[in-house]
């Protein structure tokens, strides 16, 4: 492919094709049908797991448990390199996010604040662990969702009581390492208490990540990882975040239990139960942002990837990212047309009762900034392809988004103040619509430049 020979070649409709173009490569490069495929082999009766071998003769059975919203396609190519060697297998995935499994039971739960159905499945997938022997492996697909998905609670607490813990910890403006750490310590599945109960079984846990900086004990809050936090440092995260007084009192009573040295620890570094496993991470935003950028490159854009670490609030993040862009445009020792690339998961204070999500907010928001302003395109979207409660990805604008929208009769400045972006966007244009992807590794961002004056 020749690419992009000359600037001029470039208008707003194609810069933003183009835009959608690498940002649908970053995604398919981590679809979890694929990752599987590239992990999963059985040549000569032995069946290998990434680079680890197991003669299949040596197993009596193999279970598959899974959790998570890119785990059902996990179990979907795991069946069907496996076959009938799956015994039995639960996966439980979000609304939404299912496929159909001939070996496996799949349930879908709500996410991200668990209901019954994400209970009862939580108690099967034990009950399955709980049969695995010495001579036995169970396989486990872990992704981001799971640490709702994998819903339980102390004994002494009740639906209710895990529906308000999860929903004060997100509303309250904590990072995922502090909700996971909270978690973890109300749950007997998270923070490497699901490898306790596979014991004593061989595991090999597939992961993919939908945290920055990819920390194994995190990642849906760490089922199968040891974990280093504590009672303790679950009491002080809703000391720091003043939730003490209105958490449910029969899980405040529980920390106070486990700090007390009435209810066992989470599984610790150097637990021999874990050396009868393994975690392997098999994808992340690093990868997607890989493929992208190699996207870009076959098109013909000078690329650069900024960071796969965003985790500010919107506004701040894109604030960033919008500087770096009029910063390439104005470096005239900076070939163009160029591609700058970011992922990562930002933030979002929400103030109004509109209908969006972080990836559009933060598409609006560039808008309003890049009003009248030509030779910018910024495309954000999240690689799940649902950002918020929408059927939406995220959104792709440049300098004419506003045009359009005022000459609509449309003030963006009232639907942004109102977090109201999905219905901006769908009287004004721009959504960018993939269908559920049943993959996620958090969001990405395509930044189109072009030359402040192109060559006629």
């Amino acid at each position: 492919m020749m690419g992009l020979q000359c600037s001029c070649f470039l208008n707003s409709m194609n810069t933003k094709s183009y835009a959608e173009q690498i940002f649908r490569s970053g995604v398919d490069r981590v679809l979890p049908d694929q990752l599987i495929r590239s992990q999963v082999k059985i040549a000569d009766h032995i069946l290998y797991l990434a680079d680890h071998p197991f003669p299949l003769d040596t197993f009596h059975h193999i279970y598959v448990i899974g959790a998570g919203k890119a785990s059902a396609l996990m179990a979907s190519e795991l069946e069907s390199i496996l076959g009938e060697r799956i015994t039995q297998g639960h996966i439980v995935v979000k609304q939404g996010h299912t496929c159909a499994l001939k070996r496996m039971r799949i349930t879908e739960a709500a996410h991200p604040i668990p209901d019954q159905k994400g209970v009862q499945a939580t108690k099967e997938l034990l009950e399955i662990v709980n049969k695995a022997g010495k001579d036995d492996l169970v396989i486990c697909l872990i992704s981001g969702g799971a640490s709702s998905l994998l819903a339980d609670y102390p004994e002494g607490s009740s639906l209710d009581d895990l529906v308000a813990m999860n929903r004060l910890l997100i509303e309250s403006g904590a990072d995922i390492q502090q909700i996971n750490t909270v978690r973890k310590h109300l749950s007997k599945v998270k923070g490497g208490q699901l490898a306790k109960a596979i014991d004593p079984a061989c595991f090999v846990s597939f992961i993919l990540s939908d945290v920055i900086g990819d920390p194994l004990d995190v990642i849906a809050s760490g089922p199968t990882t040891p974990d280093s936090s504590t009672f303790a440092d679950a009491w002080h995260v809703l000391e720091e975040l003043d939730l003490l007084p209105v958490f449910p009192l029969s899980m405040v009573n529980y920390l106070r239990m486990g700090m007390d040295g009435l209810v066992p620890e989470t599984p610790k570094p150097g637990d021999p139960l874990f050396a009868r496993g393994h975690s392997l991470l098999i994808g992340n935003n690093t990868l997607a942002l890989e493929a992208a950028k190699e996207k870009a490159l076959e098109l013909g854009f000078e690329v650069r990837i900024l960071t796969s670490a965003l985790q500010r609030e919107v506004r701040k993040v894109a604030d960033f990212i919008l500087d770096e862009a009029v910063k390439i445009q104005n470096d005239p020792a900076v070939k163009k047309p160029f591609c700058l690339l970011a992922g990562g998961e930002p933030t979002i204070k929400v103030t109004g009762r509109g209908i969006g999500g972080r990836n559009q907010h933060f598409a609006l928001y560039c808008a309003t900034r890049l009003e009248g302003k030509q030779g910018i395109t910024v495309l954000c979207a999240g690689s799940d392809g649902t950002d918020g409660p929408t059927d939406a990805a995220g959104a792709v604008v440049d300098g004419d988004t506003l045009r359009v929208a005022l000459e609509k009769k449309i003030d963006s400045r009232v639907y942004l103040e109102a977090c109201d972006s999905y219905s901006f966007f769908r009287q004004v244009g721009g959504h960018i619509m993939t269908g559920n992807t049943r993959t996620n590794v958090m969001d990405l961002v395509v930044v189109i430049i072009l030359p402040v004056h192109p060559q006629k």
